[in-house]
């Protein structure tokens, strides 16, 4: 509205704009401290368990598993039941129960045999 008043804000002060051209800053972060999570959490993506199912060597063996995973039991264990009875415990029949991807069931079976220890007789043992 006051036309004095916008030509004093625009003029251009050459006084103050050396002592500006004097003035240095320097900057610098704070130290970074890691927060304890005071109520503060961000949501994370909770990832699905199953019970693991463990028969006789229930003790040498995790109790959960995420799903789409198997334990080191659990491998051996459905590795010989389909050695064993490959009718039943059909590649199929193992990814359902083990909450298996049917692919990955299908790797599994092809590639890991599960050792099988034979004791020779003892009168073939010379012939070896």
């Amino acid at each position: 509205d006051h036309p004095e008043i916008q030509e004093e804000i625009y003029k251009k002060d050459d006084r103050l704009l050396t002592l500006l051209k004097d003035v240095y800053v320097e900057s610098r972060d704070p130290p970074v401290q890691v927060k304890d999570g005071g109520g503060e959490h961000l949501p994370c993506k909770q990832e699905e368990k199953r019970l693991t199912k463990l028969g006789h060597l229930g003790d040498l063996d995790v109790k959960k598993v995420p799903k789409g995973k198997i334990s080191i039991v659990e491998a051996l264990t459905l590795l010989n039941n389909h050695k064993l009875n490959p009718q039943i415990w059909t590649a199929e029949k193992i990814a359902v129960e083990y909450s298996l991807e049917l692919k990955d069931v299908n790797s599994l079976l092809e590639f890991f045999i599960p050792f099988a220890v034979q004791e020779f007789p003892k009168e073939t043992k010379k012939a070896i």
